[in-house]
């Protein structure tokens, strides 16, 4: 039984993963965690449906892998989607392992990652099938901001399969081989008469350029999976815990005499916020969320003095630093994550102001703006905030100023604050 379980869906089918570039459930496991650290739960469950003939087609294990591990020494609880059974499509049963990973996570305190590979609900099993995606979503709900929830999608993943990654605080794609669409593109064609790809619906450069769905998009699984161990490693375990440090050779009082020269004297000229973050971070050490989103504005994680801390920085090469709809929502809902996890917010400020025009009012950037505004003035983490260059209007309210209870607010020389720019 041991034996047949680890071979899933069988040979034939693991071998039409690999061919289409993608590791099974188990290889990608092992990739994940450290080495022989995995310990496997429910392996021997299978579904319960007897209609249209499933009595008599029953996998070990039901198309989903899950259990508990270790990354980097730390507790980590894991599922990993097996797309050679059923295309792993998820059942009853199959839903109801994942939920007891997840309860496992919140009550031992450790980080959930879900490496995403399925059709969608199992068609035979009718509405016991959407009842587990239900369940998920509600462990979900529930386990936000108790854990940080990770997850990889490295393959199809359609219709209520894609909520459940939505409600996670990061989401990762690999291009080229992982989708997300509510509808797909036959549904569409049908309806609507549009005609699209798979790949310009729902991959993972449209979701990581132009949704925001996406916070990162990767060359191939493994360059994910490596991805999904390096976000861990900014991370605590839980909410009760501070993240991790990590020694560093960077001497924390070191200075740098290029930074007197980034910014540029004249106010309308655009320069990159970026290299003055990877200048005061440890080891230039920058790993930046939403990268293509949104780019106006910068978010990520870094380390100083090899303590964890969330950047956020407007930036001047694009759309001038402005603050529109996309950048107050990705930075808002990065901004809640940090106070969630107890991650430090350092934010660089050179905003001219929110970007003006009727898409933007008629798109809500009054409502959209405030939320970047709420999350701030919520935080209860420490704050610091560097104005490089532009502070003016009701975006300098937002961007971390003192008045919303920033610990620490700084200046660069040429600063200026201002209702407006002249």
């Amino acid at each position: 039984m041991e034996a047949k379980a680890l071979l899933g869906g069988g040979k034939a089918r693991i071998d039409k993963q690999h061919e289409a570039g993608k590791l099974t459930a188990r290889e990608r496991i092992a990739a994940l965690v450290d080495d022989g650290s995995f310990v496997e739960l429910d392996r021997f469950v299978t579904h319960r449906s007897a209609d249209f003939g499933m009595a008599d087609h029953k996998i070990l294990g039901d198309g989903v892998v899950t259990g508990h591990a270790m990354i980097d020494g730390r507790p980590v609880c894991v599922f990993a989607q097996d797309f050679t059974v059923f295309g792993g499509s998820l059942s009853g049963a199959y839903a109801q392992k994942i939920c007891k990973v997840m309860d496992l996570a919140t009550k031992i305190g450790c980080p959930v990652i879900g490496l995403n590979d399925s059709g969608g609900a199992r068609i035979q099993e009718g509405v016991e099938s959407l009842a587990g995606y239900a369940d998920i979503f509600l462990k979900n709900v529930m386990s936000s901001g108790v854990v940080p929830q990770l997850s990889a999608i490295l393959g199809p993943c359609a219709g209520g399969a894609v909520y459940s990654p939505a409600i996670t605080d990061f989401i990762l794609m690999v291009d080229g081989t992982s989708y997300m669409f509510i509808t797909g593109p036959e549904v569409i064609r049908t309806v609507t008469h549009e005609e699209v790809t798979k790949e310009q619906l729902g991959g993972a450069s449209t979701h990581a350029g132009k949704s925001g769905v996406a916070h990162f998009n990767e060359p191939d699984e493994l360059a994910c999976i490596a991805r999904l161990r390096e976000l861990l490693s900014f991370l605590p375990g839980n909410n009760t815990l501070d993240p991790p440090i990590r020694p560093t050779q960077d001497p924390a009082d070191r200075s740098d005499a290029a930074l007197d020269s980034v910014v540029p004297v004249e106010s309308n000229r655009p320069y990159d916020i970026k290299k003055i973050i990877t200048s005061v971070v440890d080891d230039g050490d920058f790993v930046e969320v939403h990268k293509e989103f949104a780019r106006n504005i910068v978010c990520g994680f870094a380390r100083f003095d090899g303590r964890p801390a969330g950047i956020v920085a407007n930036q001047p090469n694009h759309l001038a630093g402005c603050l529109d709809i996309d950048a107050s929502t990705k930075a808002a809902r990065f901004v809640r994550f940090c106070d969630c996890f107890n991650i430090p917010l350092v934010t660089f400020v050179d905003v001219p102001g929110f970007l003006p025009g009727t898409t933007q009012e008629y798109g809500g950037i009054i409502k959209h703006g405030a939320k970047l505004l709420y999350a701030f003035a919520e935080a209860t983490v420490p704050k610091i905030t560097v104005i490089t260059r532009k502070a003016y209007g009701g975006a300098y309210d937002v961007m971390a100023s003192k008045h919303i209870r920033a610990d620490v607010n700084v200046a660069y020389p040429g600063a200026e604050i201002a209702v407006m720019g002249s």
